[in-house]
């Protein structure tokens, strides 16, 4: 075993993939974050609003008012830097920080494909993607090196089978499969498409497109590993990721894993692709050719790198299944929800209303949420039980310093799940002003009265 082991961390392959995915994440990210300034989101999602809801430990996290703009463009500026690997090191731990900084700003803007981002840049952190086809080698000889260790590489496939394979284990829930929701609400939205809009009203297609899904995320990652089936699984990406981008608004994720997919493809066929930048861009890239044949190891360094890179996998194998600490149904409470890969399961629609009690007084005030939140913010905190404890909170605190006696705050919530009818969701007798978010469940959330299956 411990042979095996080591026999395989001596292995080595083309630095090309390394360089290749290198470049094409840097530009990704680049006009990703020139796309989110173009639509005005920076100001919608992040300067206009007067509450941001934030995350657990990271309260700490905000905003920076019109210095945001600034983190924007550090962030792109970071992001094109890593793409053409000029400075590469501090490039990819500035972008990591404020790329990350960016996403944990406003918990209501969570989107898997942000966390993915993230958890791709850590990794990158710890790898000599710089070695070959960057401004850094070109300048330097010295970390021009023509082969990686193997495991550099595989350590992104690993992470990218990650999100499909947990994608596809957290589909085997009889919601998904018995009933194909949430898929039999949303679809129907886009019966207006030409060619297959008429068939999106269908019921058979609606259980088609969810047991497709669910095979795809379980079985892809296996097809595009094997050099017989790889050109057939990277046709299914592109025509399920296009496909997932006609039909639902999810931004540039279905782009960030039809690229990332390119991983698994041979060395020959990246050498290929940055043999023809080189043309475009006409300059001679034999230079890259003439590194050392291999990357050197330093001892002490490289194997700190081991060890952090084992833990980062251990926990990103691990975390996702948080969830299974908690009692109740997942899709009900939320909680181990997030960053575990439970990309688009549910549908849930939510009213929630508050009153502020004076505690001495006992005269009520009916907040109208508006007041506090954007329409955006309102709907994501109506059924998500985190968010209505924190704004439970920020109203305590206002309206304490409007001089109500120790504001006493109560919710009125109903939430619908996968279009159950809609249910009460926060035990209505609790002063909520009186809780704090912590890891242990939250016993003020009702019971949900059915029976969800599954991982």
């Amino acid at each position: 075993m411990t042979n095996s082991i080591q026999k395989y961390l001596n292995s080595y392959s083309h630095a090309a993939t390394l360089a290749f995915f290198r470049l094409a994440f840097g530009f990704m990210m680049l006009l990703s974050l020139i796309r989110f300034a173009i639509y005005g989101w920076i100001e919608k999602f992040y300067i206009q609003p007067q509450f941001h809801f934030t995350y657990y430990g990271f309260e700490w996290i905000k905003p920076l008012g019109n210095f945001t703009y600034l983190l924007f463009f550090i962030c792109g500026l970071s992001a094109f830097l890593v793409a053409i690997g000029y400075k590469y090191r501090i490039a990819i731990v500035v972008f990591f920080l404020s790329f990350t900084y960016i996403e944990f700003m406003d918990k209501t803007t969570y989107l898997n494909h942000y966390y993915f981002i993230s958890v791709i840049s850590f990794a990158l952190i710890f790898l000599p993607a710089n070695c070959y086809f960057s401004v850094d080698a070109f300048k330097n000889a010295k970390i021009n090196f023509q082969k990686v260790p193997s495991w550099n590489i595989d350590l992104l496939k690993l992470l990218l089978a990650i999100v499909y394979i947990y994608a596809g284990l957290a589909k085997l829930n009889s919601d998904w499969l018995l009933k194909a929701m949430p898929l039999k609400i949303w679809l129907p939205n886009n019966a207006n498409l030409p060619i297959i809009g008429s068939l999106l009203n269908e019921n058979w297609v609606h259980y088609a497109f969810s047991y497709t899904g669910m095979l795809y995320d379980l079985v892809i990652v296996f097809l595009l590993l094997y050099k017989r089936t790889r050109i057939f699984g990277f046709v299914l990406v592109v025509i399920f990721h296009v496909l997932t981008r006609i039909l639902f608004p999810i931004g540039i994720f279905p782009y960030i894993m039809i690229v990332s997919s390119l991983l698994f493809f041979d060395a020959n066929f990246h050498q290929k692709c940055l043999h023809w930048i080189s043309k475009l861009f006409r300059f001679n890239a034999v230079v890259f050719e003439n590194g050392k044949e291999r990357m050197q190891h330093y001892n002490l360094i490289y194997n700190a790198k081991l060890v952090i890179i084992t833990c980062f996998l251990v926990f990103q194998l691990l975390f996702p299944f948080r969830y299974l600490l908690y009692p109740n149904e997942l899709f009900w409470t939320e909680e181990g929800f997030r960053f575990s890969w439970r990309v688009m399961l549910m549908e849930k629609a939510g009213y929630t209303e508050f009153v502020v009690v004076d505690a001495i007084s006992k005269k009520e005030i009916r907040i109208n949420n508006s007041l506090f939140l954007t329409a955006f913010q309102e709907k994501q905190m109506a059924f998500q039980p985190d968010f209505i404890l924190e704004y439970a909170h920020y109203l305590h605190d206002f309206y304490q310093q409007q001089g109500i006696n120790n504001p006493e705050v109560y919710a009125s919530s109903y939430v619908a799940l996968n279009g159950r009818l809609s249910q009460r969701f926060i035990n209505p007798k609790i002063n909520l002003a009186n809780e704090n978010e912590t890891f242990h469940h939250k016993t003020w959330i009702l019971p949900f009265n059915d029976t969800i299956k599954g991982l």
